[in-house]
């Protein structure tokens, strides 16, 4: 059985049976009911026409369902004429699906949650995994968002900056549970890279895959977070790597630049320097200048610090942190950074102490521990 295909088959599927005029909160229903079909008959029966296969399932179960409500009897016309069963249509409503998924009414949470189930296809269980909630406080959100789009029609052009960012909050939520949202993040903003020609979805496609690449190296088998730094490049991802700087030249080309294509900009010079010391801070802190341009941001700027402070000297790099909010998550992490490369050993284990506390996640908290110990060591 190709999950794959099954996942990238449903919004197209749901798209059919939503231009046909089912409710979309019932048609996602149905399409649901279609997948746990096809999971069952395909590996003895696979179908010549998969995706007319789910079209034709998903709207018997959809009418099946129609015509048990009897609070539905206005849907008595669409019901009696169900379609002859036939090729499917070629019209692609995954973009507009994913404007529908992204829609200002819905709160991040409940955005990027129906975006997983609609778009990518994953079950509530899946989903719930790894968010690491309870299945049932899932259905729940995901219930409450299917309510709330059931009555936008698919018809307008939607916010494409919206939808990127729901689709780069599923990608920093990284791995947990049995479902890789990092690496499904990158499929589903393929499937969009190829719905729309749009510089910013190839910025963020570009994106995705130059941080993906670093991933095998950014943990230690001990389980403990590797900084940039410190990483083994060797374990990179050179074919995502290739891959990402091509999707980003070729966006840039089109002179039409956008946050993501300049973030990308500066994970593509992380990515090209075969050494640590080889990295060229001098252009990251110009790009990071173009990205506090486009979107400025208290994080932008807390970044900025850093290669400020690799480019011109620790000092430089304070200088450009005290313009900020201490209070700033990683805030503490950074000044201790810094402290350390300009000789304040005493300050720099204090703030790496006082970071650690503020940590959002166990493993960073781990890391920052560390980080403290070992400076408080060398002061004995």
């Amino acid at each position: 059985m190709d999950d794959t295909l099954l996942r990238s088959l449903t919004p197209s599927v749901l798209g059919i049976l939503v231009r046909r005029g089912a409710d979309f909160a019932a048609a996602e229903d149905a399409v649901q009911d279609a997948l746990v079909e096809a999971v069952r008959v395909w590996p003895t029966d696979p179908p010549r026409d998969a995706k007319g296969w789910l079209v034709t399932v998903a709207w018997r179960r959809f009418l099946d369902a129609t015509r048990a409500d009897v609070a539905r009897r206005r849907r008595k016309d669409l019901v009696d004429e169900e379609p002859e069963p036939g090729p499917t249509p070629s019209v692609d409503d995954t973009l507009q699906l994913y404007f529908l998924c992204a829609h200002p009414s819905l709160t991040p949470s409940s955005a990027v949650a129906l975006t997983l189930r609609v778009v990518g296809g994953l079950t509530t269980r899946q989903i719930a995994q790894a968010y690491l909630v309870p299945e049932a406080t899932m259905a729940q959100r995901i219930s409450r968002a299917k309510r709330t789009v059931s009555g936008v029609r698919l018809d307008r052009a939607g916010d494409v900056a919206t939808v990127l960012r729901v689709l780069y909050l599923v990608f920093n939520e990284g791995y947990s549970g049995d479902v890789d949202l990092a690496a499904e993040a990158i499929r589903l903003t393929r499937q969009l890279a190829a719905s729309i020609d749009h510089p910013e979805v190839a910025g963020l496609l570009a994106l995705m895959l130059l941080h993906h690449a670093r991933r095998a190296a950014r943990v230690a088998p001990d389980g403990g977070l590797v900084p940039l730094a410190e990483q083994d490049r060797s374990l990179w991802d050179t074919g995502s790597i290739a891959e990402g700087i091509a999707i980003l030249q070729t966006a840039l080309a089109r002179d039409r630049l956008g946050e993501f294509q300049a973030q990308a900009a500066i994970a593509a010079l992380h990515a090209d320097a075969l050494a640590a010391e080889e990295t060229d801070w001098v252009q990251i802190v110009e790009w990071y200048d173009e990205l506090a341009r486009l979107a400025d941001s208290p994080v932008v700027r807390l970044n900025r610090a850093v290669a400020v402070g690799e480019a011109d000297g620790p000092r430089a790099g304070l200088a450009a942190l005290e313009a900020l909010d201490d209070s700033l998550p990683r805030y503490a992490a950074v000044a201790a950074y810094l402290h350390e490369r300009d000789g304040d050993v005493a300050l720099a284990a204090r703030l790496y102490s006082e970071a650690a506390e503020k940590a959002s996640n166990l493993a960073e908290r781990a890391h920052l521990t560390r980080q403290a110990a070992r400076l408080n060591a060398r002061r004995k």
